[in-house]
């Protein structure tokens, strides 16, 4: 499958690309106080390393706002600063370190305000995001429509552009987040079809890690697969870090990004003579820090195995006491299938020292399926 991504303007936020064929950024946010200057560099940090490119704090008032100057000055990816209501706090944002911010024009106030950010996000080039979501929508696009439709979501956001636009100013991304997957979906459709500003897109408010993780995947899965969207956010209730990986999931799935090991692990059956389950979790949770990228198989099946794992870099296939194994396809030896989880740590740490030393691209390798792959991969910047 060839996805052809919908060409859009460039923006960038801090040192990373958004649109126009960039690589699809993966953003979070952090759930610390933002005026805990030390928890939050310490959570966005521990973000950093798990693959979040673009991280966003909450700036509720004016003690946030002066501590996201310093925060940025010792983190080690690009802020965006969301702000609503109080035009006093994107000035003071706009005064120290930062990348982006996050603001709904309407509800900043009048034009004069909004002129105050416009004119100092200019002079600074940093961009805006206008984010639209289901469940604040302004109460007379409610009472015209009914409820948040994907329809009035979109007028909400043109709204908002508009109010930037008349101020010459079209450094912006836009987001239409709703709950709902469809309703998702078809607001990103109708924006992509109306405007060529950058995307960022995610479902709001999704869920717990499974049922969050499920709904975003359908939702963003199927946005991606038909070009749209530029940036990402899995929104979970859960630890931030999660949806960083859950972002990468998505991505690397579709063929839009590559990093880290990708293990390849047949579902449980009736034949399995070793723990699949145990081990395919440990090693991945194990291998979690490596940003290179590889493939690499954990098969219960001694017979099939490598068949089914032969287009990864490396791998097990275990059964009867013994696990194979085998290195791109081929057999290489025999181990005990009490060794298979130290033994395929090692080998992969092995390759990875290696791929360091001959300075091969960690996150270049494109995926052996043939997929389409953007040549700057992984925590490209």
């Amino acid at each position: 499958m060839k996805i052809n991504r919908k060409k859009t303007r460039r923006i960038n936020v801090g040192s990373v690309p958004i649109g126009d064929g960039a690589p699809v950024a993966i953003q979070s946010m952090t759930t610390t106080d933002t005026r805990d200057i030390e928890a939050t560099v310490s959570q966005i940090e521990s973000l950093a390393t798990v693959g979040c490119e673009i991280i966003r704090l909450a700036v509720v008032d004016m003690e946030a706002a002066e501590a996201v100057g310093k925060i940025r000055l010792r983190s080690p990816i690009p802020i965006v600063a969301d702000i609503h209501f109080d035009y006093h706090l994107a000035l003071k944002v706009l005064d120290g370190a930062i990348d982006a911010v996050r603001i709904n024009p309407g509800n900043i106030g009048n034009q004069n305000k909004v002129r105050a950010i416009v004119d100092r996000c200019r002079d600074r080039g940093i961009p805006i995001r206008i984010g639209v979501n289901a469940g604040s929508l302004e109460n007379d696009l409610l009472e015209r429509y009914g409820h948040p439709t994907p329809e009035a979501m979109v007028e909400s956001a043109l709204g908002h552009v508009h109010l930037l636009e008349k101020e010459n100013f079209h450094d912006i991304k836009i987001s239409l987040k709703a709950s709902n997957v469809p309703d998702t979906i078809d607001a990103y459709t109708l924006m992509s079809e109306r405007c060529d500003y950058p995307l960022h897109i995610g479902v709001s408010e999704a869920g717990p890690l499974l049922s969050g993780t499920v709904k975003s995947s359908v939702g963003l899965g199927y946005l991606l697969a038909n070009g749209i969207g530029d940036t990402i956010r899995v929104s979970l209730a859960a630890d931030p870090a999660e949806e960083v990986k859950v972002a990468w999931g998505i991505l690397k799935s579709l063929g839009l990004r590559s990093r880290g090991v990708n293990i390849i692990a047949c579902p449980t059956c009736g034949r399995l003579e070793i723990d699949v389950v145990g081990i395919a979790q440990r090693v991945e949770e194990r291998l979690a820090h490596i940003s290179e990228t590889m493939d690499v198989s954990i098969l219960g099946c001694v017979v099939n195995g490598i068949g089914e794992g032969k287009e990864a870099d490396l791998g097990i296939a275990g059964g009867q006491g013994v696990g194979i194994y085998f290195e791109n396809g081929e057999v290489v030896k025999k181990i005990k299938d009490v060794e298979i989880e130290e033994f395929i740590i090692a080998k992969v740490e092995e390759r990875v020292e290696k791929m360091r030393k001959e300075g091969i691209d960690p996150n270049a390798n494109p995926l052996k399926n043939g997929l389409p792959m953007h040549p700057a991969m992984g925590g490209a910047r």
